[in-house]
């Protein structure tokens, strides 16, 4: 019995170590999916500019900012931060910058959740923005990954860094 145990655990740290080598292409595949998705809307928005007035000052209901600078900053994070995270340039900023977007949009758009949004927060309603608000804070935690542009500064600053502090 105890071979037993010894053997499917050695099996599982095998499994997770290869599962561990695949981490780095997996926050690259969020960061893809997420930018197209906020991307795409983002040329909507950039395409029909009196459509995207007509939402912003009739069906959307964003707090704070007046609709004209809704519109205006909405197309325009849509257009920018997802060049930042498909990159992984500043890779946590731009998600957590596009993580607060998604939940203003939720809220402001409430023909996204018919039947209230509490209920419709556990129902399938917006379930497009529950999954990119879930990869987004894949990314606010673990960070771009190995294969962003932030890993590669990081690797190039640091020597640089670290002779600078010393001297």
């Amino acid at each position: 019995m105890k071979h037993l145990l010894c053997l499917v655990h050695s099996n599982y740290l095998k499994l997770v170590a290869l599962l561990s080598t695949m981490q780095p292409l997996s926050l690259l595949l969020f960061r893809v999916w997420v930018a197209l998705a906020f991307w795409r809307a983002g040329v909507v928005k950039l395409n029909d500019p009196m459509g995207t007035s007509y939402l912003f000052n009739y069906e959307y209901q964003v707090p704070i900012l007046s609709p004209d600078m809704a519109a205006t900053l909405g197309t325009y994070t849509e257009l920018i931060l997802p060049w930042f995270l498909v990159l992984g340039l500043m890779g946590r900023s731009a998600a957590i910058v596009l993580f607060v977007y998604n939940i203003v949009a939720v809220i402001s758009y409430p023909a996204l959740w018919p039947h209230g949004l509490w209920t419709d927060l556990i129902g399938n309603e917006f379930i497009d923005h529950k999954a990119w608000g879930l990869m987004l804070l894949a990314l606010i935690f673990y960070g771009p990954g190995k294969l962003s542009l932030d890993a590669l500064l990081c690797k190039w600053l640091k020597p640089r860094c670290c002779k600078s502090s010393s001297q």
